[in-house]
């Protein structure tokens, strides 16, 4: 192979795994966001998570929510329902969210594990 022939090759690879990466990431794209506001450790039995959730107003998602210790051990769970609304909220899309997650001892956080969509409009 002569050495123009392997430069070619070699950029059309790059640039097929490029695309990939770019098609990976916006097929991957859940329709649904979510950011941490605040928790607060209530006691050894209770924390409470605040959330924003931007997602299409029409839609309905799960989050998963944990609580974990000072070890990061998990020591509450809990998955909840934001059903559609959000269009009365200042970009139409954005929600906030408040959770009571059930503890088996004392919490030291609140974390968002995971959301996203189970309902397409």
């Amino acid at each position: 192979m002569s050495r123009r022939t392997r430069i070619l090759v070699l950029s059309l690879v790059a640039a097929l795994g490029l695309f990939w990466v770019f098609w990976a990431t916006v097929a991957n794209n859940s329709g649904v966001s979510n950011k941490l506001v605040s928790y607060n450790v209530v006691d050894s039995t209770l924390a409470t998570v605040d959330l924003a959730v931007t997602k299409d107003p029409a839609a309905t998602a799960k989050c998963s929510l944990e609580a974990m210790n000072d070890s990061y051990a998990v020591v509450g769970y809990k998955v909840i329902t934001i059903g559609p609304g959000g269009a009365n909220t200042p970009d139409g899309r954005t929600m906030p969210v408040r959770a009571q997650v059930r503890t088996d001892s004392l919490a030291v956080t609140g974390v968002v594990e995971d959301c996203w969509i189970v309902q397409q409009p």
